[in-house]
């Protein structure tokens, strides 16, 4: 996700002089180095690659799993510009629990980012804390929009927001996947079910989204009255559907706030 993001940045006029990236081995920092032109340090060859990174930069993004995120907030927390912006995008991490790390001075936002945003598409969620200004969030606006649209919440919806877009493009991949085995078990092959299926899924969207209609709306329109795909709908909808969607998504969200005191 962070090299997703870096490339959006890079695509919408940030140099590469100007960013400095940390990741574990060499030989992922140098390809950093040498796809985007960056500063990249490597935290197995130098142990203070992250503050060497930090020091004295405005934006300091933090793209590293839940479990390190403070970690990483204490190691840097001595030479961080004291009016640096810091954005974590990992999941479950309290905006408070990053304050607390870091110096009074240093405003924070929790920035909640999806796969498609490595092609572009994203949706990114933007909760801003108590000590971001307007102009620091019109930044981090700015920033995500270069990898998709943004819509900024309260931080109490965050962790909502993450089970339907963050988690969400795999919920449309388990479908897509099993809605596939099923165009192969009705004789397609393989290829011809990957096509079926993937087309099918990119056309609706896209029909979704350049109408800007109803979804049940535009079900109806290709549900005929006891036609073939009023009786398939009647099968999905006899599965509880709606019920077995919020009981996934709750399920996520539950795991979110164990995650959030797991950092406390």
């Amino acid at each position: 996700m962070g090299t997703a993001i870096l490339a959006g940045m890079l695509k919408n006029g940030t140099k590469g002089s100007d960013v400095r990236a940390t990741t574990k081995t060499v030989e992922s920092a140098e390809a950093l180095a040498k796809e985007f032109g960056v500063t990249a340090f490597a935290t197995d060859y130098q142990p203070n690659a992250n503050t060497l990174a930090v020091e004295g930069v405005d934006i300091v993004l933090v793209a590293v799993k839940p479990a390190y995120v403070i970690q990483v907030l204490q190691e840097v927390k001595s030479v961080i510009a004291k009016d640096a912006l810091v954005i974590s995008v990992a999941a479950g991490v309290e905006i408070k629990t990053m304050e607390q790390s870091l110096p009074d001075s240093v405003a924070v936002i929790r920035a909640m980012p999806n796969t498609p945003a490595l092609i572009g598409s994203g949706l990114t969620g933007i909760s801003a804390g108590s000590r971001v200004s307007e102009s620091e969030l019109a930044l981090s606006v700015s920033l995500f929009e270069a990898v998709g649209k943004t819509l900024v919440v309260p931080e109490e919806q965050i962790d909502a927001l993450s089970t339907i877009s963050g988690s969400g493009p795999a919920y449309v991949f388990y479908f897509i996947e099993e809605f596939i085995k099923t165009a192969v078990s009705h004789g397609f092959s393989q290829e011809d079910a990957y096509l079926l299926v993937s087309q099918t899924f990119l056309g609706a969207s896209e029909l979704l989204v350049q109408s800007q209609g109803d979804p049940a709306e535009l079900r109806r329109q290709v549900t005929s009255p006891n036609g073939t795909t009023m009786k398939a709908i009647a099968i999905l909808q006899e599965g509880n559907f709606n019920d077995l969607f919020f009981k996934a998504t709750s399920a996520a969200l539950a795991r979110a706030k164990e995650i959030a005191q797991e950092q406390k």
